[in-house]
């Protein structure tokens, strides 16, 4: 059986377990205490040479880390990635958005604000991701009003993705109002068949006022 390395307040472990819900796929899970240091034990690295979660562990050993690479790779061969070059492009395409457009900006803020963290870093910093983060919500705003999903105009793990943190800007005290093509897309998500709503928040880990080792 597949094993999810997960900590549950990670939005990138939601991703893998929103796929995994919608697939029906059976799978176990082992948890790794990021804020008590498990992420850096010689076990784990062995797993993740970055330490981060989430990861998986095949049935035969092998082991894959990075959520959007999970992401694509489980989707292969499901209505959720196309087998059509161009349009598994296209899916490709706004992964790698997600990663370097929401994920390091709306999620760094995101979990900075919910573990008070925020008044630690730099004033300068901050507002560098407040206006990256701005900007990103404008990009897809923009692209949602004229698509209803982001590639292809059908639900895809590309959806999955970068509904994870950006959905949740909110959290990290970022307006959704001025975005309404982006904020009708998050209910059609939110419609999905199969759709895992549950979140867990920070406040579970009394350890996630730390910094990460």
């Amino acid at each position: 059986m597949l094993t999810l390395f997960d900590y549950l307040p990670s939005q990138n472990g939601w991703k893998v377990r929103q796929l995994l819900h919608h697939l029906g796929r059976p799978y176990r899970t082992e948890i790794v205490s990021i804020f008590e240091g498990a992420g850096r034990s010689v076990e784990y690295l062995a797993v993740n040479p970055t330490g981060t979660v989430p990861a998986i562990r095949l049935d035969d050993g092998r082991t894959l880390a990075e959520s959007n690479a999970i992401l694509a790779y489980l989707a292969d061969g499901t209505p959720y990635l196309p087998s059509d070059p161009f349009a598994r492009a296209k899916v490709q395409q706004w992964l790698h958005f997600e990663q370097e457009r929401v994920e390091s900006v709306i999620g760094s803020l995101r979990y900075w604000t919910l573990t008070g963290k925020l008044a630690q870093r730099p004033p300068v910093l901050v507002e560098m991701k407040r206006a990256a983060a701005r900007r990103t919500l404008g990009i897809l705003d923009r692209e949602l009003s004229t698509h209803p999903f982001l590639a292809n105009d059908r639900y895809s793990v590309a959806d999955m993705s970068v509904f994870a943190y950006a959905s949740r800007a909110e959290e990290a005290d970022l307006s959704l109002e001025p975005y309404p093509h982006f904020r009708a897309w998050i209910a059609r998500v939110q419609a999905q068949p199969g759709f895992l709503a549950t979140m867990h928040p920070y406040s579970e880990d009394p350890h996630s006022t730390n910094e990460l080792p």
